[in-house]
Order: structure tokens, then C-alpha cells, then sequence
């Protein structure tokens, strides 16, 4: 975990460190979520790139497990069998 301190501004801003802006890859103008959770303020980068990130972790996280697909084909293909195609 990664801690600083900052001060927020009589505007209310706040200064994120170079070092966190760097790494998580927030430059001027890129949109940042806010969230509460009891007393601590959660920031995160609101950027297409993250949901991207979101959407290539999800993606395979089932492959080969179970397909139902799988034998839904068998089953069509032992019908068509049956009725002789």
C-alpha cells in the first residue's frame, strides 16, 4: 500500500502525488470516481482504459469449464442422426 499526505486547497482541490499519478496514468484532464466508504474517500482513474482493463480480466474467466453448449451441439447433432440428415 501506498500512502501520502496532502493538503486540500481553500477550493477544495487536492494535490495527487507525481509518483501515483504516474503509475496509475492520470494526466491533466483525465476524469477521476470518487467514492465514500465510512470515512475514507476511495479515488479512481475514470478512464475507458480501465473499463477495458475490467472487461480483459473478465473475459475467459470461465473458458474450459463446462459448456452447455457443448452439448446442446451433441444433442442437435444425435437428433439430426436420428432423423437421418
Amino acid at each position: 500500500m501506498w500512502e501520502a499526505v496532502t493538503t486540500v486547497s481553500s477550493k477544495g482541490q487536492l494535490v495527487i502525488p507525481a509518483q501515483l499519478r504516474q503509475d496509475l496514468g492520470i494526466k491533466a484532464g483525465t476524469r477521476v470516481t470518487i467514492r465514500r466508504e465510512g470515512v475514507e474517500l476511495i479515488l479512481r482513474p475514470a478512464t475507458e482504459t480501465t473499463a477495458q482493463q475490467l472487461i480483459e480480466e473478465l473475459c475467459g474467466m470461465t473458458a474450459g469449464g463446462y459448456s452447455m453448449a457443448d452439448d446442446l451441439i451433441a444433442e442437435r447433432r444425435a437428433e439430426d442422426e436420428q432423423a437421418g440428415w
